[in-house]
Formats: structure tokens, C-alpha cells, sequence
């Protein structure tokens, strides 16, 4: 058993809020002098970067999780992570299909980068991603574990864009891996704050949009190997695995 610092929660150049330096070799390079062994790819209602990060870290002693940070019809982020490139792609399709069929309007998001894993711009991804899928915070969990992954509400403890502040509850039974906290939140004290949410794990990620942000992750995930599902494991606790944040 080994403790794996994961960052669960990071965005590249084609989330149009993160800054074009969030190439895939930059990102890779970060991670590494970070100490950062699990680092998750996760832009907005895509995945269209993930294979790229993926070949940047080939030779690079991290871990890429293929996923993507997905905003439910109740304006709910969701992380999503996937245990390869391909049943992430698969994913991608069906968000793609229940995006709204609108263009993205650069002058006011910014711009949406496709990069390889060399980290040049490749082109610009001109659907609409800040928007919301037509899916329900319980149908995307649901086809989430329906694909071997996991799914975890984002930034719960933030006044928007969360499960807590869209929702105001956590639907019993719904099938979440954990919950994410902000970079700096204080487990503890989200706790306390908010008391419906229950015994579920909290992590910590640094939804990271900008380079100098990969310094955020602090948790940590006691693991046999480093892959998704020994991290359902340490999620729930089996057999000494477990997940702290620092």
C-alpha cells in the first residue's frame, strides 16, 4: 500500500475559462514538480484533451484519470472520471447529445483549445460548453456508475455551481463516490456547515485553471496501485485503503 497525492479536479486550454497556458506537457510538467502522482483532466462538458494529456505523461511518473467536469440540467458540477480514454469519449458523446446545439461566443467565454500532446493549438472547439446538459443530477450519476466510474459533486461547500447551493440536499441514495471540496476548505468546518452531508468522504482538488492552482491538491489516496478502481476502494474504505486530505 502507498499514499498517491491526487488532484481529481484539473481543466486545460479547452475549458474557456482556464488560460491558454494549460497545454498537456505544462500541465504534466507542474504535476511532477508538485509531487502530484493521480491528476484527473476534467474541462467543462468535454473530453476532447484527455488522450493528449494522456501521451504528454507517458514518460512521466503521474498518473492521468481520463474524465471531465460535467454541469447537470439543475446547473450542478459533477466530476466524472472514467477508468480509460475510451469509455470517456463514450461519455463525451452523450453529453455532446444532450448539449444545446449553440456556438460558442469567444469575445464573452474565451476561447476553447484542442491541443496535442506537444502542446500545440490545434484548432478551437466551437460548440458551446459553459452551458448545461439536458440531464438530471440523478441521470448522470446513474450512467456514470453505469460506465465504471466515479461520480463526485464539485465544490460542494461554494455558493454556486454546487450540489448544496443548487439543491440544498444531497438525494439519499444517490450513488456519489464522495463529495469535492474547495482548494482551501477546511473539511471539518464544511462539516459542520453543513450537516446533510452525512458520513460521505470529502476530498480536496484544485479545479485548477491556471498553472500556479496545481498547488491545491492535499489529498491523499492510500492505493495498491494507482487506478480508478483501487480509488472506489479507498473511497469506501476497503481492506486499509483509505483517502485524507492534508
Amino acid at each position: 500500500m502507498r499514499a498517491f497525492r491526487g488532484d481529481l479536479h484539473v481543466h486545460t486550454a479547452l475549458s474557456p475559462c482556464a488560460d491558454e497556458e494549460m497545454t498537456p506537457p505544462a500541465i504534466v510538467e507542474r504535476a511532477v514538480a508538485l509531487g502530484i502522482d493521480l491528476l484527473a483532466i476534467t474541462d467543462h462538458n468535454t473530453a476532447e484533451n484527455v488522450s493528449a494529456v494522456v501521451m504528454a505523461a507517458r514518460q512521466a511518473p503521474l498518473t492521468i484519470i481520463p474524465g471531465m467536469e460535467l454541469q447537470t440540467r439543475e446547473e450542478v458540477h459533477i466530476v466524472c472520471l472514467f477508468p480509460d480514454v475510451e469509455t470517456t469519449l463514450d461519455w463525451q458523446e452523450e453529453v455532446y447529445r444532450r448539449l444545446p446545439d449553440r456556438e460558442n461566443r469567444e469575445d464573452l467565454l474565451g476561447a476553447q483549445w484542442i491541443c496535442d500532446e506537444m502542446g500545440k493549438m490545434l484548432g478551437k472547439l466551437d460548440r458551446l460548453l459553459l452551458t448545461s446538459a439536458a440531464m438530471s443530477v440523478e441521470e448522470a450519476v446513474a450512467a456514470v456508475n453505469a460506465r465504471r466510474g466515479l461520480a463526485i459533486p464539485a465544490h460542494v461547500d461554494r455558493p454556486a455551481y454546487s450540489i448544496l447551493a443548487q439543491l440544498g440536499f444531497i438525494p439519499p441514495g444517490l450513488g456519489i463516490a464522495a463529495c469535492e471540496l474547495s482548494s482551501r476548505a477546511d473539511p471539518g468546518q464544511v462539516r459542520g456547515k453543513f450537516p446533510g452531508l452525512g458520513d460521505v468522504e470529502l476530498i480536496v482538488s484544485s479545479d485548477a485553471h491556471r498553472l500556479a492552482e496545481l498547488d491545491g491538491a492535499r489529498t491523499r489516496y492510500w492505493l495498491r496501485r494507482p487506478e480508478l478502481a483501487e480509488m472506489r476502494k479507498a473511497l469506501t474504505g476497503v481492506d486499509e485503503r483509505k483517502v485524507r486530505v492534508d
